[in-house]
């Protein structure tokens, strides 16, 4: 089927209390492993590119190819930007992305609404959503403190400012003692979810436990973003199948074996997230 607008998968997770897994892509394997998955369960799924794996694979070469792979599939799939600026987020509009996402948000906070709102008013011209990140520190981010000083009264006032969609925030995370183990800060991201009034996507995930997940998609998490977990196990089934068979030149052999493996991944993270057997598409918006 045709690729579909990520705003309404969003919008029936926040209101069914569960949430869509967005998986970055990385390759053909990638996708084909996470739209198997998707497919076994019956669920909607987000594909996702970066602006660096669009540097390396090319815009016109991987859009083709995931929209062909949507194409083919039995459920419902939104092809979706990471985290990117203004001229990567134009490119992808035009490219037929049906979900973009603005980086920035370690830019002073006005000059990152504006940003965020240019990106916004080219989206919406092509009926395309727009998803917002604070308090993300691009890719390679991994300050889980950071939520903590994400004031909701912040959080509202950007939305309402940039005009977004959706809002992307790192886990919020505490530590009750110094001996104890950090754990999520669910009043907070709460506070975040009922301020805000848009669906809330959750960056970093891969950091957290499954009850950490489970609890943050309770509380109105509409979005997991998956990304690092993926890219560990594929390079780990790879590795593995080529140690077992030092002899195999045939690549197509060793990458199955990290296709199989981001199948097995995804299936399981879908399965936490509750959006098995959702593959709906009453009331969503198609698009070409």
């Amino acid at each position: 089927m045709p690729l579909v607008s990520a705003l309404p998968l969003l919008q029936a997770a926040r209101e069914g209390r569960h949430a869509v897994g967005a998986f970055n892509a990385q390759n053909l394997e990638f996708v084909q492993g996470i739209l198997a998955a998707a497919e076994a369960l019956d669920s909607p799924v987000i594909l996702q590119l970066s602006a660096r794996t669009i540097q390396y694979g090319g815009m016109a070469t991987l859009t083709a190819m995931a929209r062909a792979a949507a194409q083919e599939a039995r459920v419902p799939v939104a092809l979706h930007l990471d985290m990117a600026g203004f001229e990567m987020n134009v490119r992808a509009l035009a490219a037929g992305f049906t979900s973009v996402m603005v980086a920035g948000s370690n830019q002073p906070f006005a000059m990152h609404v504006e940003e965020t709102h240019r990106v916004v008013e080219v989206a919406h011209a092509l009926q395309v959503p727009v998803e917002g990140e604070l308090g993300l520190l691009g890719e390679t981010g991994r300050d889980l403190q950071t939520a903590r000083r994400l004031d909701p009264d912040l959080v509202r006032k950007f939305v309402t400012l940039s005009g977004v969609d959706a809002l992307a925030v790192p886990p919020a995370r505490i530590q009750s003692s110094p001996d104890a183990a950090p754990h999520l800060d669910r009043d907070r991201l709460r506070a975040i979810v009922d301020t805000c009034g848009v669906p809330i996507i959750l960056h970093h995930a891969s950091q957290l436990e499954d009850s950490e997940l489970s609890a943050a998609i309770a509380v109105g998490v509409a979005k997991v973003a998956i990304g690092t977990e993926l890219m560990a196990a594929f390079t780990r089934a790879v590795r593995e199948a080529s140690l077992r068979d030092p002899d195999e030149i045939d690549p197509r052999v060793l990458l199955a074996a990290g296709r199989s493996a981001i199948r097995d991944l995804v299936t399981s993270r879908i399965r936490l997230f509750g959006s098995a057997g959702k593959a709906t598409l009453a009331g969503m918006k198609i698009l070409a």
